[in-house]
């Protein structure tokens, strides 16, 4: 559906964010305003209600048929994409509207940045200049801490990564407690199953999931949106003192632009075109932006 079609889904579905809410969740670079919120996102949260509605009354009636006491099932759900495209900024989104469903439900965002190997492990596998690859992912852990919550366990500890000093903080965890509703954001949630060295088929995180978002855009649009925000980044994240990346705080524009152009060159583009775009037919549905970096066409994947 194109955003007009899309958009006149809504509804009745009430807008609770001011203006100052959406600045305050969108992510660097992003131009998303209250319009997109209306047209795009309340959409979305409608049709979230109705899957999760769905899914506990199917929770309830495999019980009923296995004679078991219903346990309360959290309704997970993933948001993929590249760097740069807005996927964070999609979860944080998704997170407030959902917190605000007349229901009052106990929303978690989960970002798998906290999943990936301190850099001690990546630079002794000589994968530095891998981090966000798949293989740069603690995955057991990632699939563990999904699969305990969904299971209802109490307290289930997430690690948490700093994009300043560019690593895992040691012992600093996130406790997500029996949520209702979990987000999981990454590059790589939705990658299909592996399979296991006696050629059994492994576990995805997907599996755990009952809705999943992409977020996509022409990749020339995501390069262009990737090297604006490192030319920003100079004057913010970059120019602290812990940050990893201090060293390129003080480029001008022709230098910062090379080396950004570099990076995503050697590094995002390799990654987006070989993991994480195969990844997207897996989807629920697709936002697809134009390159204004506004969603412009929306898919849904029929039951």
């Amino acid at each position: 559906m194109d955003r007009q079609a899309w958009a006149a889904l809504r509804e009745q579905t009430p807008m609770h964010l001011t203006a100052e809410d959406v600045v305050r969740l969108r992510g660097l670079g992003d131009r998303l305003d209250m319009a997109e919120v209306e047209e795009v996102y309340l959409p979305l949260t409608r049709l979230l209600s109705f899957y999760e509605e769905g899914t506990a009354g199917l929770h309830r009636v495999t019980s009923n048929f296995l004679g078991e006491r219903p346990e309360r099932t959290p309704f997970i759900i993933g948001v993929a994409g590249s760097v740069a495209v807005g996927k964070s900024t999609t979860a944080r989104i998704l997170k407030e509207l959902i917190s605000r469903w007349d229901s009052k439900p106990k929303v978690e965002l989960v970002t798998t940045d906290g999943f990936l190997f301190p850099n001690r492990i990546l630079a002794a596998r000589n994968l530095m200049a891998r981090k966000g690859f798949p293989e740069s992912y603690d995955v057991r852990s990632l699939q563990r801490f999904v699969a305990e919550v969904k299971a209802g366990k109490p307290a289930v500890k997430a690690p948490v990564y700093s994009h300043l000093t560019y690593d895992i903080i040691p012992g600093e965890h996130l406790a997500v407690d029996r949520p209702d509703v979990l987000i999981v954001e990454g590059l790589n949630v939705l990658q299909p199953p592996r399979r296991r060295e006696d050629g059994r088929p492994g576990m995805a995180v997907s599996d755990f999931f009952d809705f999943s978002v992409y977020v996509d855009a022409h990749v020339d649009d995501i390069k262009r949106w990737y090297i604006d925000r490192f030319l920003s980044l100079r004057e913010t994240a970059f120019s602290q003192p812990e940050s990893h990346f201090r060293r390129y705080a003080t480029l001008d524009d022709e230098a910062a632009i090379d080396i950004a152009e570099n990076i995503w060159e050697a590094i995002n583009a390799p990654n987006l075109r070989e993991n994480i775009q195969p990844t997207r037919g897996r989807a629920t549905l697709i936002l697809s932006k134009g390159a204004a970096h506004s969603v412009q066409r929306v898919r849904l994947r029929r039951l």
